[in-house]
């Protein structure tokens, strides 16, 4: 049987042109799609597309059908694959019997055909894979990521709107650099170099997810030696003595049109130091001893953001807000849905602070209900900013960062001078620091006492407390 190997590409392709190919070709933007044969490697050819893509192909007579066949050798990329290591791949399946090339090639064609999926088509198939349910280390089935909402969110508002309909291997670094800058520029709504980040990390996990062995849709993220962004600048919003006691005061006005839990909540976070999304599923169940000596609450690890338990010691005054909160015995969750017994939305806060604005129709932009800080007459600042009112509040007092670190639930990498490798805190130690913790909270809430004009339930000597910390 004649397996020899034809290489000669048909008469009417040469027409698009046979020169000696160069990365430098490979690079050149076009205005339409063209095809250009190599004349160092017959049968060589690259396709290159009006978005940038440059693609090596392989043209061979199939001896047993006697039929032009085109096989797919892959993207041009500088740094991985290059002119040369497509005619490297050539001579290497030139050496190959007729019939073990066109198999090579029939393999091949089912790796294409995975390749040939849009980028909208694996967003989607990524987002089903983030939300599959899978067994948690504390024995729930939960979403595999559980934070894929936001990440679909970021996937679907800029990826899918801008390079969608393209096949994921076409999709180029320059295509991600475009994207990242047009929404710093703003025009995918408010300007904003966090939302451009966060793209970035969202579509470089999708694209590193689609080159795992296995899927194959890409051979190679584009996400790779991307411009560096400008730094973000962490936020310093710290309320001062005033601003504290006119927004305690001001939560416990009648006439805000915020519910009254929801100003509780926000009263808690100052007291606790806990982010929203922890103490806003407090259920009864996560409280201990209220009435004893050492109260506490129970974080479940689902709801912290580094995943582990946080038991955060209560001091009087939170206490206080529990209870004030807590209608009936029958009440589950402590900061209730005004829609019912149910834990209210994780945004509920942040969105009390600034108020709502319209969406549609000619008021679109303009006020819809007023904010607690415009209609208190603070300068605005958001739920996180009160953790950080507290942290500061405890750093005045004179306690050790780290025992406000863990109040935080920050890790702690340095005691002092001393800097602590981050592995002691992860694997070896596993204390709470309960005692620690309770001094600065009880501290923090004897100093929130004075601020706001409150007698404590029992007198706090706050030279004591100085000299605990």
């Amino acid at each position: 049987m004649n397996t020899t190997t034809t290489t000669q590409p048909v008469g009417k392709r040469a027409r698009n042109g046979s020169v000696i190919l160069t990365d430098r070709l490979c690079e050149k933007r076009v205005t339409k799609r063209v095809k250009l044969y190599d004349r160092k490697c017959p049968g060589l050819y690259v396709s290159i597309t009006t978005a940038g893509v440059a693609t090596f192909s392989f043209k061979f007579t199939d001896p047993e059908t006697g039929k032009q066949r085109t096989g797919w050798l892959g993207v041009y990329n500088p740094e991985t694959f290059t002119v040369e290591h497509a005619r490297s791949k050539v001579y290497g399946l030139k050496g190959m019997s007729g019939d073990a090339l066109a198999e090579t090639f029939r393999d091949r064609k089912e790796r294409q055909a995975k390749r040939g999926k849009s980028v909208a088509e694996i967003i989607e198939e990524r987002i089903d894979w983030m939300k599959t349910p899978v067994k948690k280390p504390d024995g729930e089935m939960r979403p595999r990521l559980e934070s894929w909402e936001t990440t679909a969110s970021n996937l679907r508002r800029f990826l899918a709107a801008r390079v969608g309909s393209k096949l994921a291997c076409e999709v180029t670094k320059h295509d991600i650099a475009t994207l990242s800058n047009d929404i710093v520029a703003g025009r995918f709504g408010v300007p904003s170099v966090s939302n451009a980040r966060q793209m970035r990390k969202a579509a470089s996990a999708l694209f590193n997810w689609a080159a795992e062995a296995g899927r194959d849709y890409v051979t190679a993220s584009p996400c790779v030696n991307l411009p560096k962004l400008d730094p973000e600048h962490p936020r310093t919003r710290v309320l001062s003595e005033d601003e504290i006691r006119i927004f305690w005061h001001g939560l416990d006005r009648n006439d805000l049109p915020w519910d009254r839990r929801t100003r509780l909540a926000l009263k808690f976070e100052l007291v606790t130091m806990l982010r929203s999304n922890e103490l806003l599923g407090a259920h009864r169940s996560e409280l201990f001893d209220l009435d004893g000596e050492h109260p506490r609450f129970d974080v479940p690890l689902k709801r912290v953001k580094k995943r582990r338990v946080i038991q955060q010691p209560l001091s009087s005054l939170a206490v206080e807000i529990i209870k004030g909160a807590l209608a009936s015995k029958d009440q589950r969750f402590v900061f209730a849905s005004p829609l019912g017994d149910q834990r209210m939305n994780r945004k509920v806060m942040a969105v009390a602070l600034r108020g709502t604005k319209h969406t549609d129709g000619k008021r679109k932009g303009q006020t819809k209900t007023a904010g607690i800080c415009a209609l208190l007459g603070l300068k605005s600042f958001t739920p996180h900013d009160l953790r950080r009112t507290a942290a500061t509040l405890a750093g005045d007092l004179g306690f050790d960062d780290a025992w406000i670190a863990k109040c935080l639930d920050h890790a702690v990498t340095k005691k002092g001078d001393v800097i602590v490798p981050t592995v002691t805190g992860k694997v070896y130690n596993h204390s709470t620091r309960m005692k620690e913790k309770r001094a600065v909270l009880d501290g923090v809430a004897a100093e929130l006492r004075r601020i706001i004009g409150e007698p404590a339930a029992q007198a706090v000597d706050q030279d004591e407390l100085r000299l605990a910390a």
